[in-house]
C-alpha cells in the first residue's frame, strides 16, 4: 500500500468515530450525506494529487536521465574533436621549417605565434634538444614535461611523420574549474626530424581542453567527470577528486559499474549516492570517449554528465504549487456543490418517510407523492407504494419457508440419529473384540485372530460411514474435484465385480454381468465411478436375499432415450451420424426388496432415509445414492432408480457419454486408442 492509499485509510477509518464525537443521536439524512460527499471527495482530490506528483516526478526524471545521456556524448564528441585538433597541432608544428632546420630563436618565434591561433588553451611549451637531452625552450613549470620521454627512432626513414605521444594530466594544482566549465589537462609530444631525417627535438605540449558545464536547477547539462581506461579520475567537479582511482570512491561499485557498461558499448543513465558531499543523490548520464594516445594504440575512457537530483526536479516544485492552489479551488467548489446536493436529494426523501409515517395499516395505503422532478426518487414512490402491496404475500412466503425449515431441520435430526446408530455399532463391536484380545478371554491364537478380524471389518465400516459423510460435506460446500481422463469402463466393471464376488457367494445370490467384446471408453474419475458402482451393487447385494443381480452395459444413440434404453442398430455404419453411439447406459438390477414409487425421488437427496423396517434391518446412513448422484453428474452423466413396488424389485440406471476416437487420442498422447466397437447391447454372464 502506497503513502496516498494508507492515508484515504486511515481518514475512512476516522468517519465513524468523527460521526461518534460530533453527534449524539443518529444525524439527518442531509448531514450525513453532506459529510459522506466531502470525506470521500477529499481524499479522491489527494490522491490525485499525489498521483499526479509521482507522474510528473517519474517523467521529469526520466527527462533528466535522457538529457544527461545526451549531454554525456556531446561532452565526449567536444573532447574528441579537442584532441583531434591537439593531434593536428602539433604535428603541424613538428613539419615547420624553424623548428626542423632553424636556430633557437626562429623556433621560439615560430611556437609563440602559432600558440595563439591554436582552438585550445595552450598552458606551455618544452622543446628539448635530442643529443643533449636539453631543454632549449621550456615554458613549463618543470624540467621535462613527460615524466617518461618517448623512444623516438633516430631516423625519418624508420618512424612516419604522424608519430606522437599523448597522455592526461590528472592534477589538481592547475586551477580549479568554475561551475560553467571544466577543463581536461592533456599533454602531448611529437619528434621532429631535419629534412634529412635525422631526430633533432622533441616537442611537447600541454593544454586544457575546456567542456561547458552547468549544475543549475533545471540545468541538464551537468558537470563533466572523465575516467580513463585504468580508472584515475582526470576531470572532477570536486578538485581534489582529481588523479584518485575510483576504486577509492564510495561509490565505488556504482563507478565500476559505469566503467564496465562503457566497455560493452552502453551509453545510459545511473543514480550515485556518494558522488560529493553538497547533495544526497545525483544523476549520471554516461558514454564512452575513444582516444588515440599513440599510433595504434587507442584507449576507451568513461565521460559523465552529473547533475544533483533535487536540481533535476527543480520544475516538480512549480507542479505542487500549482496542484495546491487547484486543490484549494475544488475543495470549496466541492463544498458549495455538496451543500447543494445534500438539500436537493433530501427534501423529497423526507417528503416519502413523511408519507411512510401516517401508513397505520394496509388500508392507508395510499398513492405516494411523485412530482420530485428526479426519475430515481419517482421510481422510489411508485415502488414504496406496491411494496406495501406486497407486504402481506411476503408474510405468506416467509411463512412457508419457515415451515421448509423446520421440515429441513427435523430431516437432519433424523439423520443425525440413524448416523450416531450406526456410529455407536462398529464402534461396540471394535472396543469389545479389542478388550476380549486384550484381557485373555480367548481359548487360543485362531479365536484372537477371529476377535481382531471382527475388529479390523467394523472399522473398515466405520472408516466408509466417515468418508460417507465427508464426501456429502465437500459436495454441499462445492469444494469436490475430480480428475477427469479416459478411463476404460469395462475394466471397473470387472474390478468391482471381482470385490463384490464372495460377499454374493455368502449370500447365496447369482450375478450376470456384461462381457465387452470393445473397449468403452468415456471421460471420468476412475477412483470416482468406481465408488459409485461398489455403493450401487452394494445396495444391490444387500437388499436382496435371493434371487440374481444382473449387471447389462447398452450403447445409446441420445441421452434423451435414457428412461427407455433401446439398443443401437448393430448394423450401423461409421458414415450415420444419426444411429452412432454418443452414450452409454449401465443398469444394476435386483430381485430384492423394492421401493415404494412415492419414496423413489428422495432417495437421493441428502439427509433423507425412507422410513420403515427398511432402515431398522439393514446398516447404513443413506448417504450413498445421494453421493453417487452428484459424482455421476460430475461426471456429465445422470442416474436414475426405479422400482415397480414393494417386493418386486430395483433398477438403477447409469447413463455416461462415450469419447469419440479423436477425443481419445488426443487425452491419451498420441497412444493408440481403441477401435469402434460395434454397436450393441452387452451380453451377460453368470456369476454364482
Amino acid at each position: 500500500m502506497n503513502h496516498g492509499q494508507g492515508w484515504v485509510a486511515r481518514l475512512n477509518q476516522l468517519v465513524p468515530l468523527l460521526f461518534l464525537i460530533v453527534h449524539s443521536r443518529p444525524a439527518s439524512f442531509r448531514r450525513i450525506l453532506l459529510f459522506q460527499i466531502l470525506l470521500l471527495s477529499v481524499p479522491i482530490l489527494l490522491i490525485g494529487q499525489y498521483t499526479t506528483l509521482r507522474k510528473a516526478r517519474t517523467s521529469l526524471l526520466e527527462t533528466a536521465r535522457q538529457n544527461l545521456i545526451s549531454s554525456a556524448m556531446r561532452k565526449s564528441d567536444s573532447l574528441t574533436l579537442g584532441l583531434e585538433s591537439l593531434q593536428s597541432s602539433i604535428l603541424v608544428l613538428t613539419q615547420t621549417t624553424a623548428l626542423q632546420t632553424g636556430t633557437v630563436a626562429e623556433a621560439s618565434s615560430t611556437l609563440t605565434s602559432l600558440s595563439r591561433s591554436l582552438p585550445f588553451q595552450l598552458d606551455c611549451v618544452q622543446l628539448l634538444a635530442v643529443e643533449t637531452n636539453t631543454a632549449i625552450i621550456n615554458t613549463c613549470n618543470q624540467p621535462q614535461l613527460l615524466k617518461t620521454a618517448p623512444d623516438w627512432p633516430q631516423s625519418a626513414a624508420a618512424n612516419p611523420a604522424t608519430d606522437f605521444h599523448l597522455t592526461a594530466v590528472p592534477t589538481a594544482n592547475l586551477g580549479k574549474a568554475s561551475d560553467h566549465e571544466a577543463h581536461l589537462t592533456m599533454a602531448i609530444a611529437a619528434p621532429v626530424y631535419t629534412p634529412a631525417g635525422r631526430l633533432r627535438y622533441t616537442l611537447s605540449l600541454q593544454a586544457q581542453l575546456t567542456q561547458v558545464q552547468n549544475a543549475a536547477p533545471r540545468s541538464l547539462v551537468g558537470y563533466t567527470v572523465v575516467i580513463d581506461d585504468a580508472g584515475q579520475i582526470l576531470v572532477h567537479p570536486d578538485s581534489s577528486q582529481q588523479g584518485k582511482n575510483i576504486r577509492q570512491l564510495q561509490d565505488a561499485n556504482r563507478l565500476n559499474s559505469i566503467v564496465s557498461n562503457v566497455r560493452a558499448g552502453n551509453s545510459e543513465a545511473l543514480h550515485l549516492f556518494n558522488f560529493d558531499t553538497s547533495s544526497d543523490e545525483w544523476i549520471a548520464g554516461y558514454s564512452g570517449l575513444e582516444i588515440t594516445v599513440a599510433p595504434g594504440d587507442r584507449r576507451l575512457w568513461t565521460v559523465l554528465a552529473v547533475t544533483p537530483l533535487d536540481h533535476s526536479l527543480q520544475a516538480l516544485k512549480d507542479i505542487r504549487q500549482i496542484l495546491l492552489v487547484l486543490t484549494v479551488g475544488l475543495l470549496i467548489a466541492n463544498a458549495l456543490l455538496a451543500l447543494y446536493m445534500a438539500r436537493r436529494l433530501s427534501l423529497p426523501i423526507e417528503n416519502l418517510s413523511f408519507h411512510a409515517q401516517k401508513i397505520q395499516d394496509l388500508s392507508q395505503i395510499k398513492q405516494a407523492p411523485q412530482e420530485f422532478k428526479i426519475r430515481e426518487l419517482d421510481h422510489l414512490s411508485q415502488v414504496l407504494t406496491c411494496m406495501m402491496k406486497r407486504l402481506e404475500e411476503r408474510a405468506q412466503e416467509l411463512h412457508h419457508a419457515w415451515q421448509d425449515a423446520q421440515l429441513a431441520n427435523q430431516l437432519k435430526s433424523e439423520f443425525l440419529a440413524n448416523t450416531s446408530h450406526e456410529l455407536r455399532t462398529p464402534l461396540n463391536a471394535i472396543i469389545g473384540c479389542i478388550r476380549l484380545v486384550r484381557d485373555g478371554c480367548c481359548d487360543d491364537r485362531a479365536e484372537e485372530l477371529e476377535f481382531l478380524n471382527r475388529a479390523d471389518q467394523a472399522a473398515i465400516h466405520l472408516l466408509k460411514i466417515i468418508n460417507d459423510i465427508l464426501d456429502i460435506a465437500k459436495i454441499e460446500s462445492g469444494t469436490l474435484a475430480l480428475a477427469l481422463e479416459p478411463i476404460e469402463l469395462g475394466a471397473i466393471i470387472q474390478e468391482v465385480v471381482e470385490l463384490q464376488t464372495l460377499q454374493i457367494q455368502q449370500k447365496g445370490l447369482s450375478l450376470m454381468a456384461p462381457t465387452l467384446s470393445q473397449p468403452v471408453w468415456i471421460n471420468g474419475d476412475r477412483n470416482k465411478l468406481k465408488q459409485v458402482l461398489l455403493n450401487i451393487l452394494y445396495n444391490a447385494i444387500k437388499f436382496t436375499e435371493e434371487g440374481t443381480i444382473s449387471v447389462q452395459v447398452n450403447y445409446l444413440s441420445s441421452p434423451a432415450i435414457a428412461a427407455a434404453p433401446e439398443p443401437v442398430k448393430t448394423d450401423a455404419t461409421d458414415t450415420d451420424f444419426e444411429s452412432r453411439p454418443t452414450h452409454v447406459m449401465l443398469t444394476i438390477q435386483d430381485t430384492g426388496i423394492g421401493i415404494d414409487p412415492s419414496n423413489q425421488k428422495k432417495l437421493f437427496r441428502p439427509f433423507v432415509m425412507v422410513d420403515g423396517s427398511t432402515t431398522r434391518r439393514f446398516e447404513g446412513t443413506g448417504l450413498g445414492l445421494a453421493i453417487s448422484k452428484n459424482l455421476v453428474e460430475l461426471m456429465n452423466g445422470s442416474i436414475t432408480l426405479m422400482s415397480e413396488g414393494v417386493g418386486r424389485g430395483t433398477s438403477v440406471q447409469i447413463t455416461l457419454p462415450l469419447l469419440v476416437d479423436s477425443e481419445i487420442l488426443y487425452a491419451l498422447q498420441g497412444s493408440q486408442s481403441p477401435q469402434a466397437a460395434e454397436v450393441k447391447t452387452a451380453s451377460p454372464h453368470s456369476v454364482p
